[in-house]
């Protein structure tokens, strides 16, 4: 099987993360070399993370045409918006899901996807595309994900839950089931605060916090 060579678009902590996790990708058969990270800050142009050279975006495109881009920015918006540049430059991308995340076959997941280690994943799951999981998730039955959602670490999703798209939810968050007739859905472009517990679908572009999670009410002062 031919090595996929491997840019990872983000400068962050996260970025180093799935620099990691396609580590443990290869520790049974090598599939990938990370050839780069992308960072469109320029002043990191130049410099290393744990050995691997950053560059921009069109340096990237000409040293390395046959390269899958991976996105490892958190904030949905921003991940989306550097996943449409990488794909007007020309490249294509890569689903990166760690070997140590339990799942069944019955799950779609699209690609640009990022699942990392500790996540368990049921039944009749349906991911979007540029979908991040972060670390030690569980995700049960009938859920739906939207593109460029992203769960932070720890979070717990019960059947019958639909996230819109470009929703960011908290470290330690948890979502009370729904049911077939009746989804708790959490719409396009929400936030969910950490350590939340949602109860009740959650409108579009809202962020909701606490236990049980209520809108975030901002000081006018």
């Amino acid at each position: 099987m031919e090595v996929r060579q491997i840019a990872i678009y983000g400068g962050g902590g996260f970025a180093r993360e799935v620099a990691w996790l396609i580590e443990a990708c290869n520790e049974i058969r090598q599939l990938y070399d990370v050839v780069c990270f992308i960072d469109d800050n320029q002043k990191a142009h130049g410099t290393e993370l744990n050995g691997i050279p950053v560059m921009g975006l069109e340096v990237a495109r000409k040293r390395f045409p046959e390269a899958r881009v991976v996105g490892a920015v958190g904030t949905p918006k921003t991940r989306q918006l550097v996943m449409e540049r990488a794909a007007a430059a020309g490249f294509d991308f890569e689903t990166i899901i760690h070997p140590r995340v339990e799942r069944s076959r019955w799950i779609e997941i699209g690609l640009g996807t990022v699942i990392c280690a500790g996540n368990v994943l049921t039944v009749n799951i349906t991911l979007g595309q540029h979908v991040q999981i972060n670390l030690d998730c569980t995700i049960g039955h009938d859920v739906i994900m939207g593109d460029f959602t992203t769960l932070a670490p720890g979070v717990h999703v019960s059947g019958w839950v639909h996230f819109g798209k470009r929703v960011y939810v908290g470290t330690g968050a948890v979502f009370i089931n729904g049911t077939q007739d009746s989804p708790l859905v959490v719409r396009d472009d929400a936030i969910i605060g950490a350590g939340a517990c949602v109860t009740k679908s959650v409108p579009p572009s809202t962020t909701v916090v606490g236990v049980p999670a209520k809108p975030l009410v901002r000081s006018s002062a």
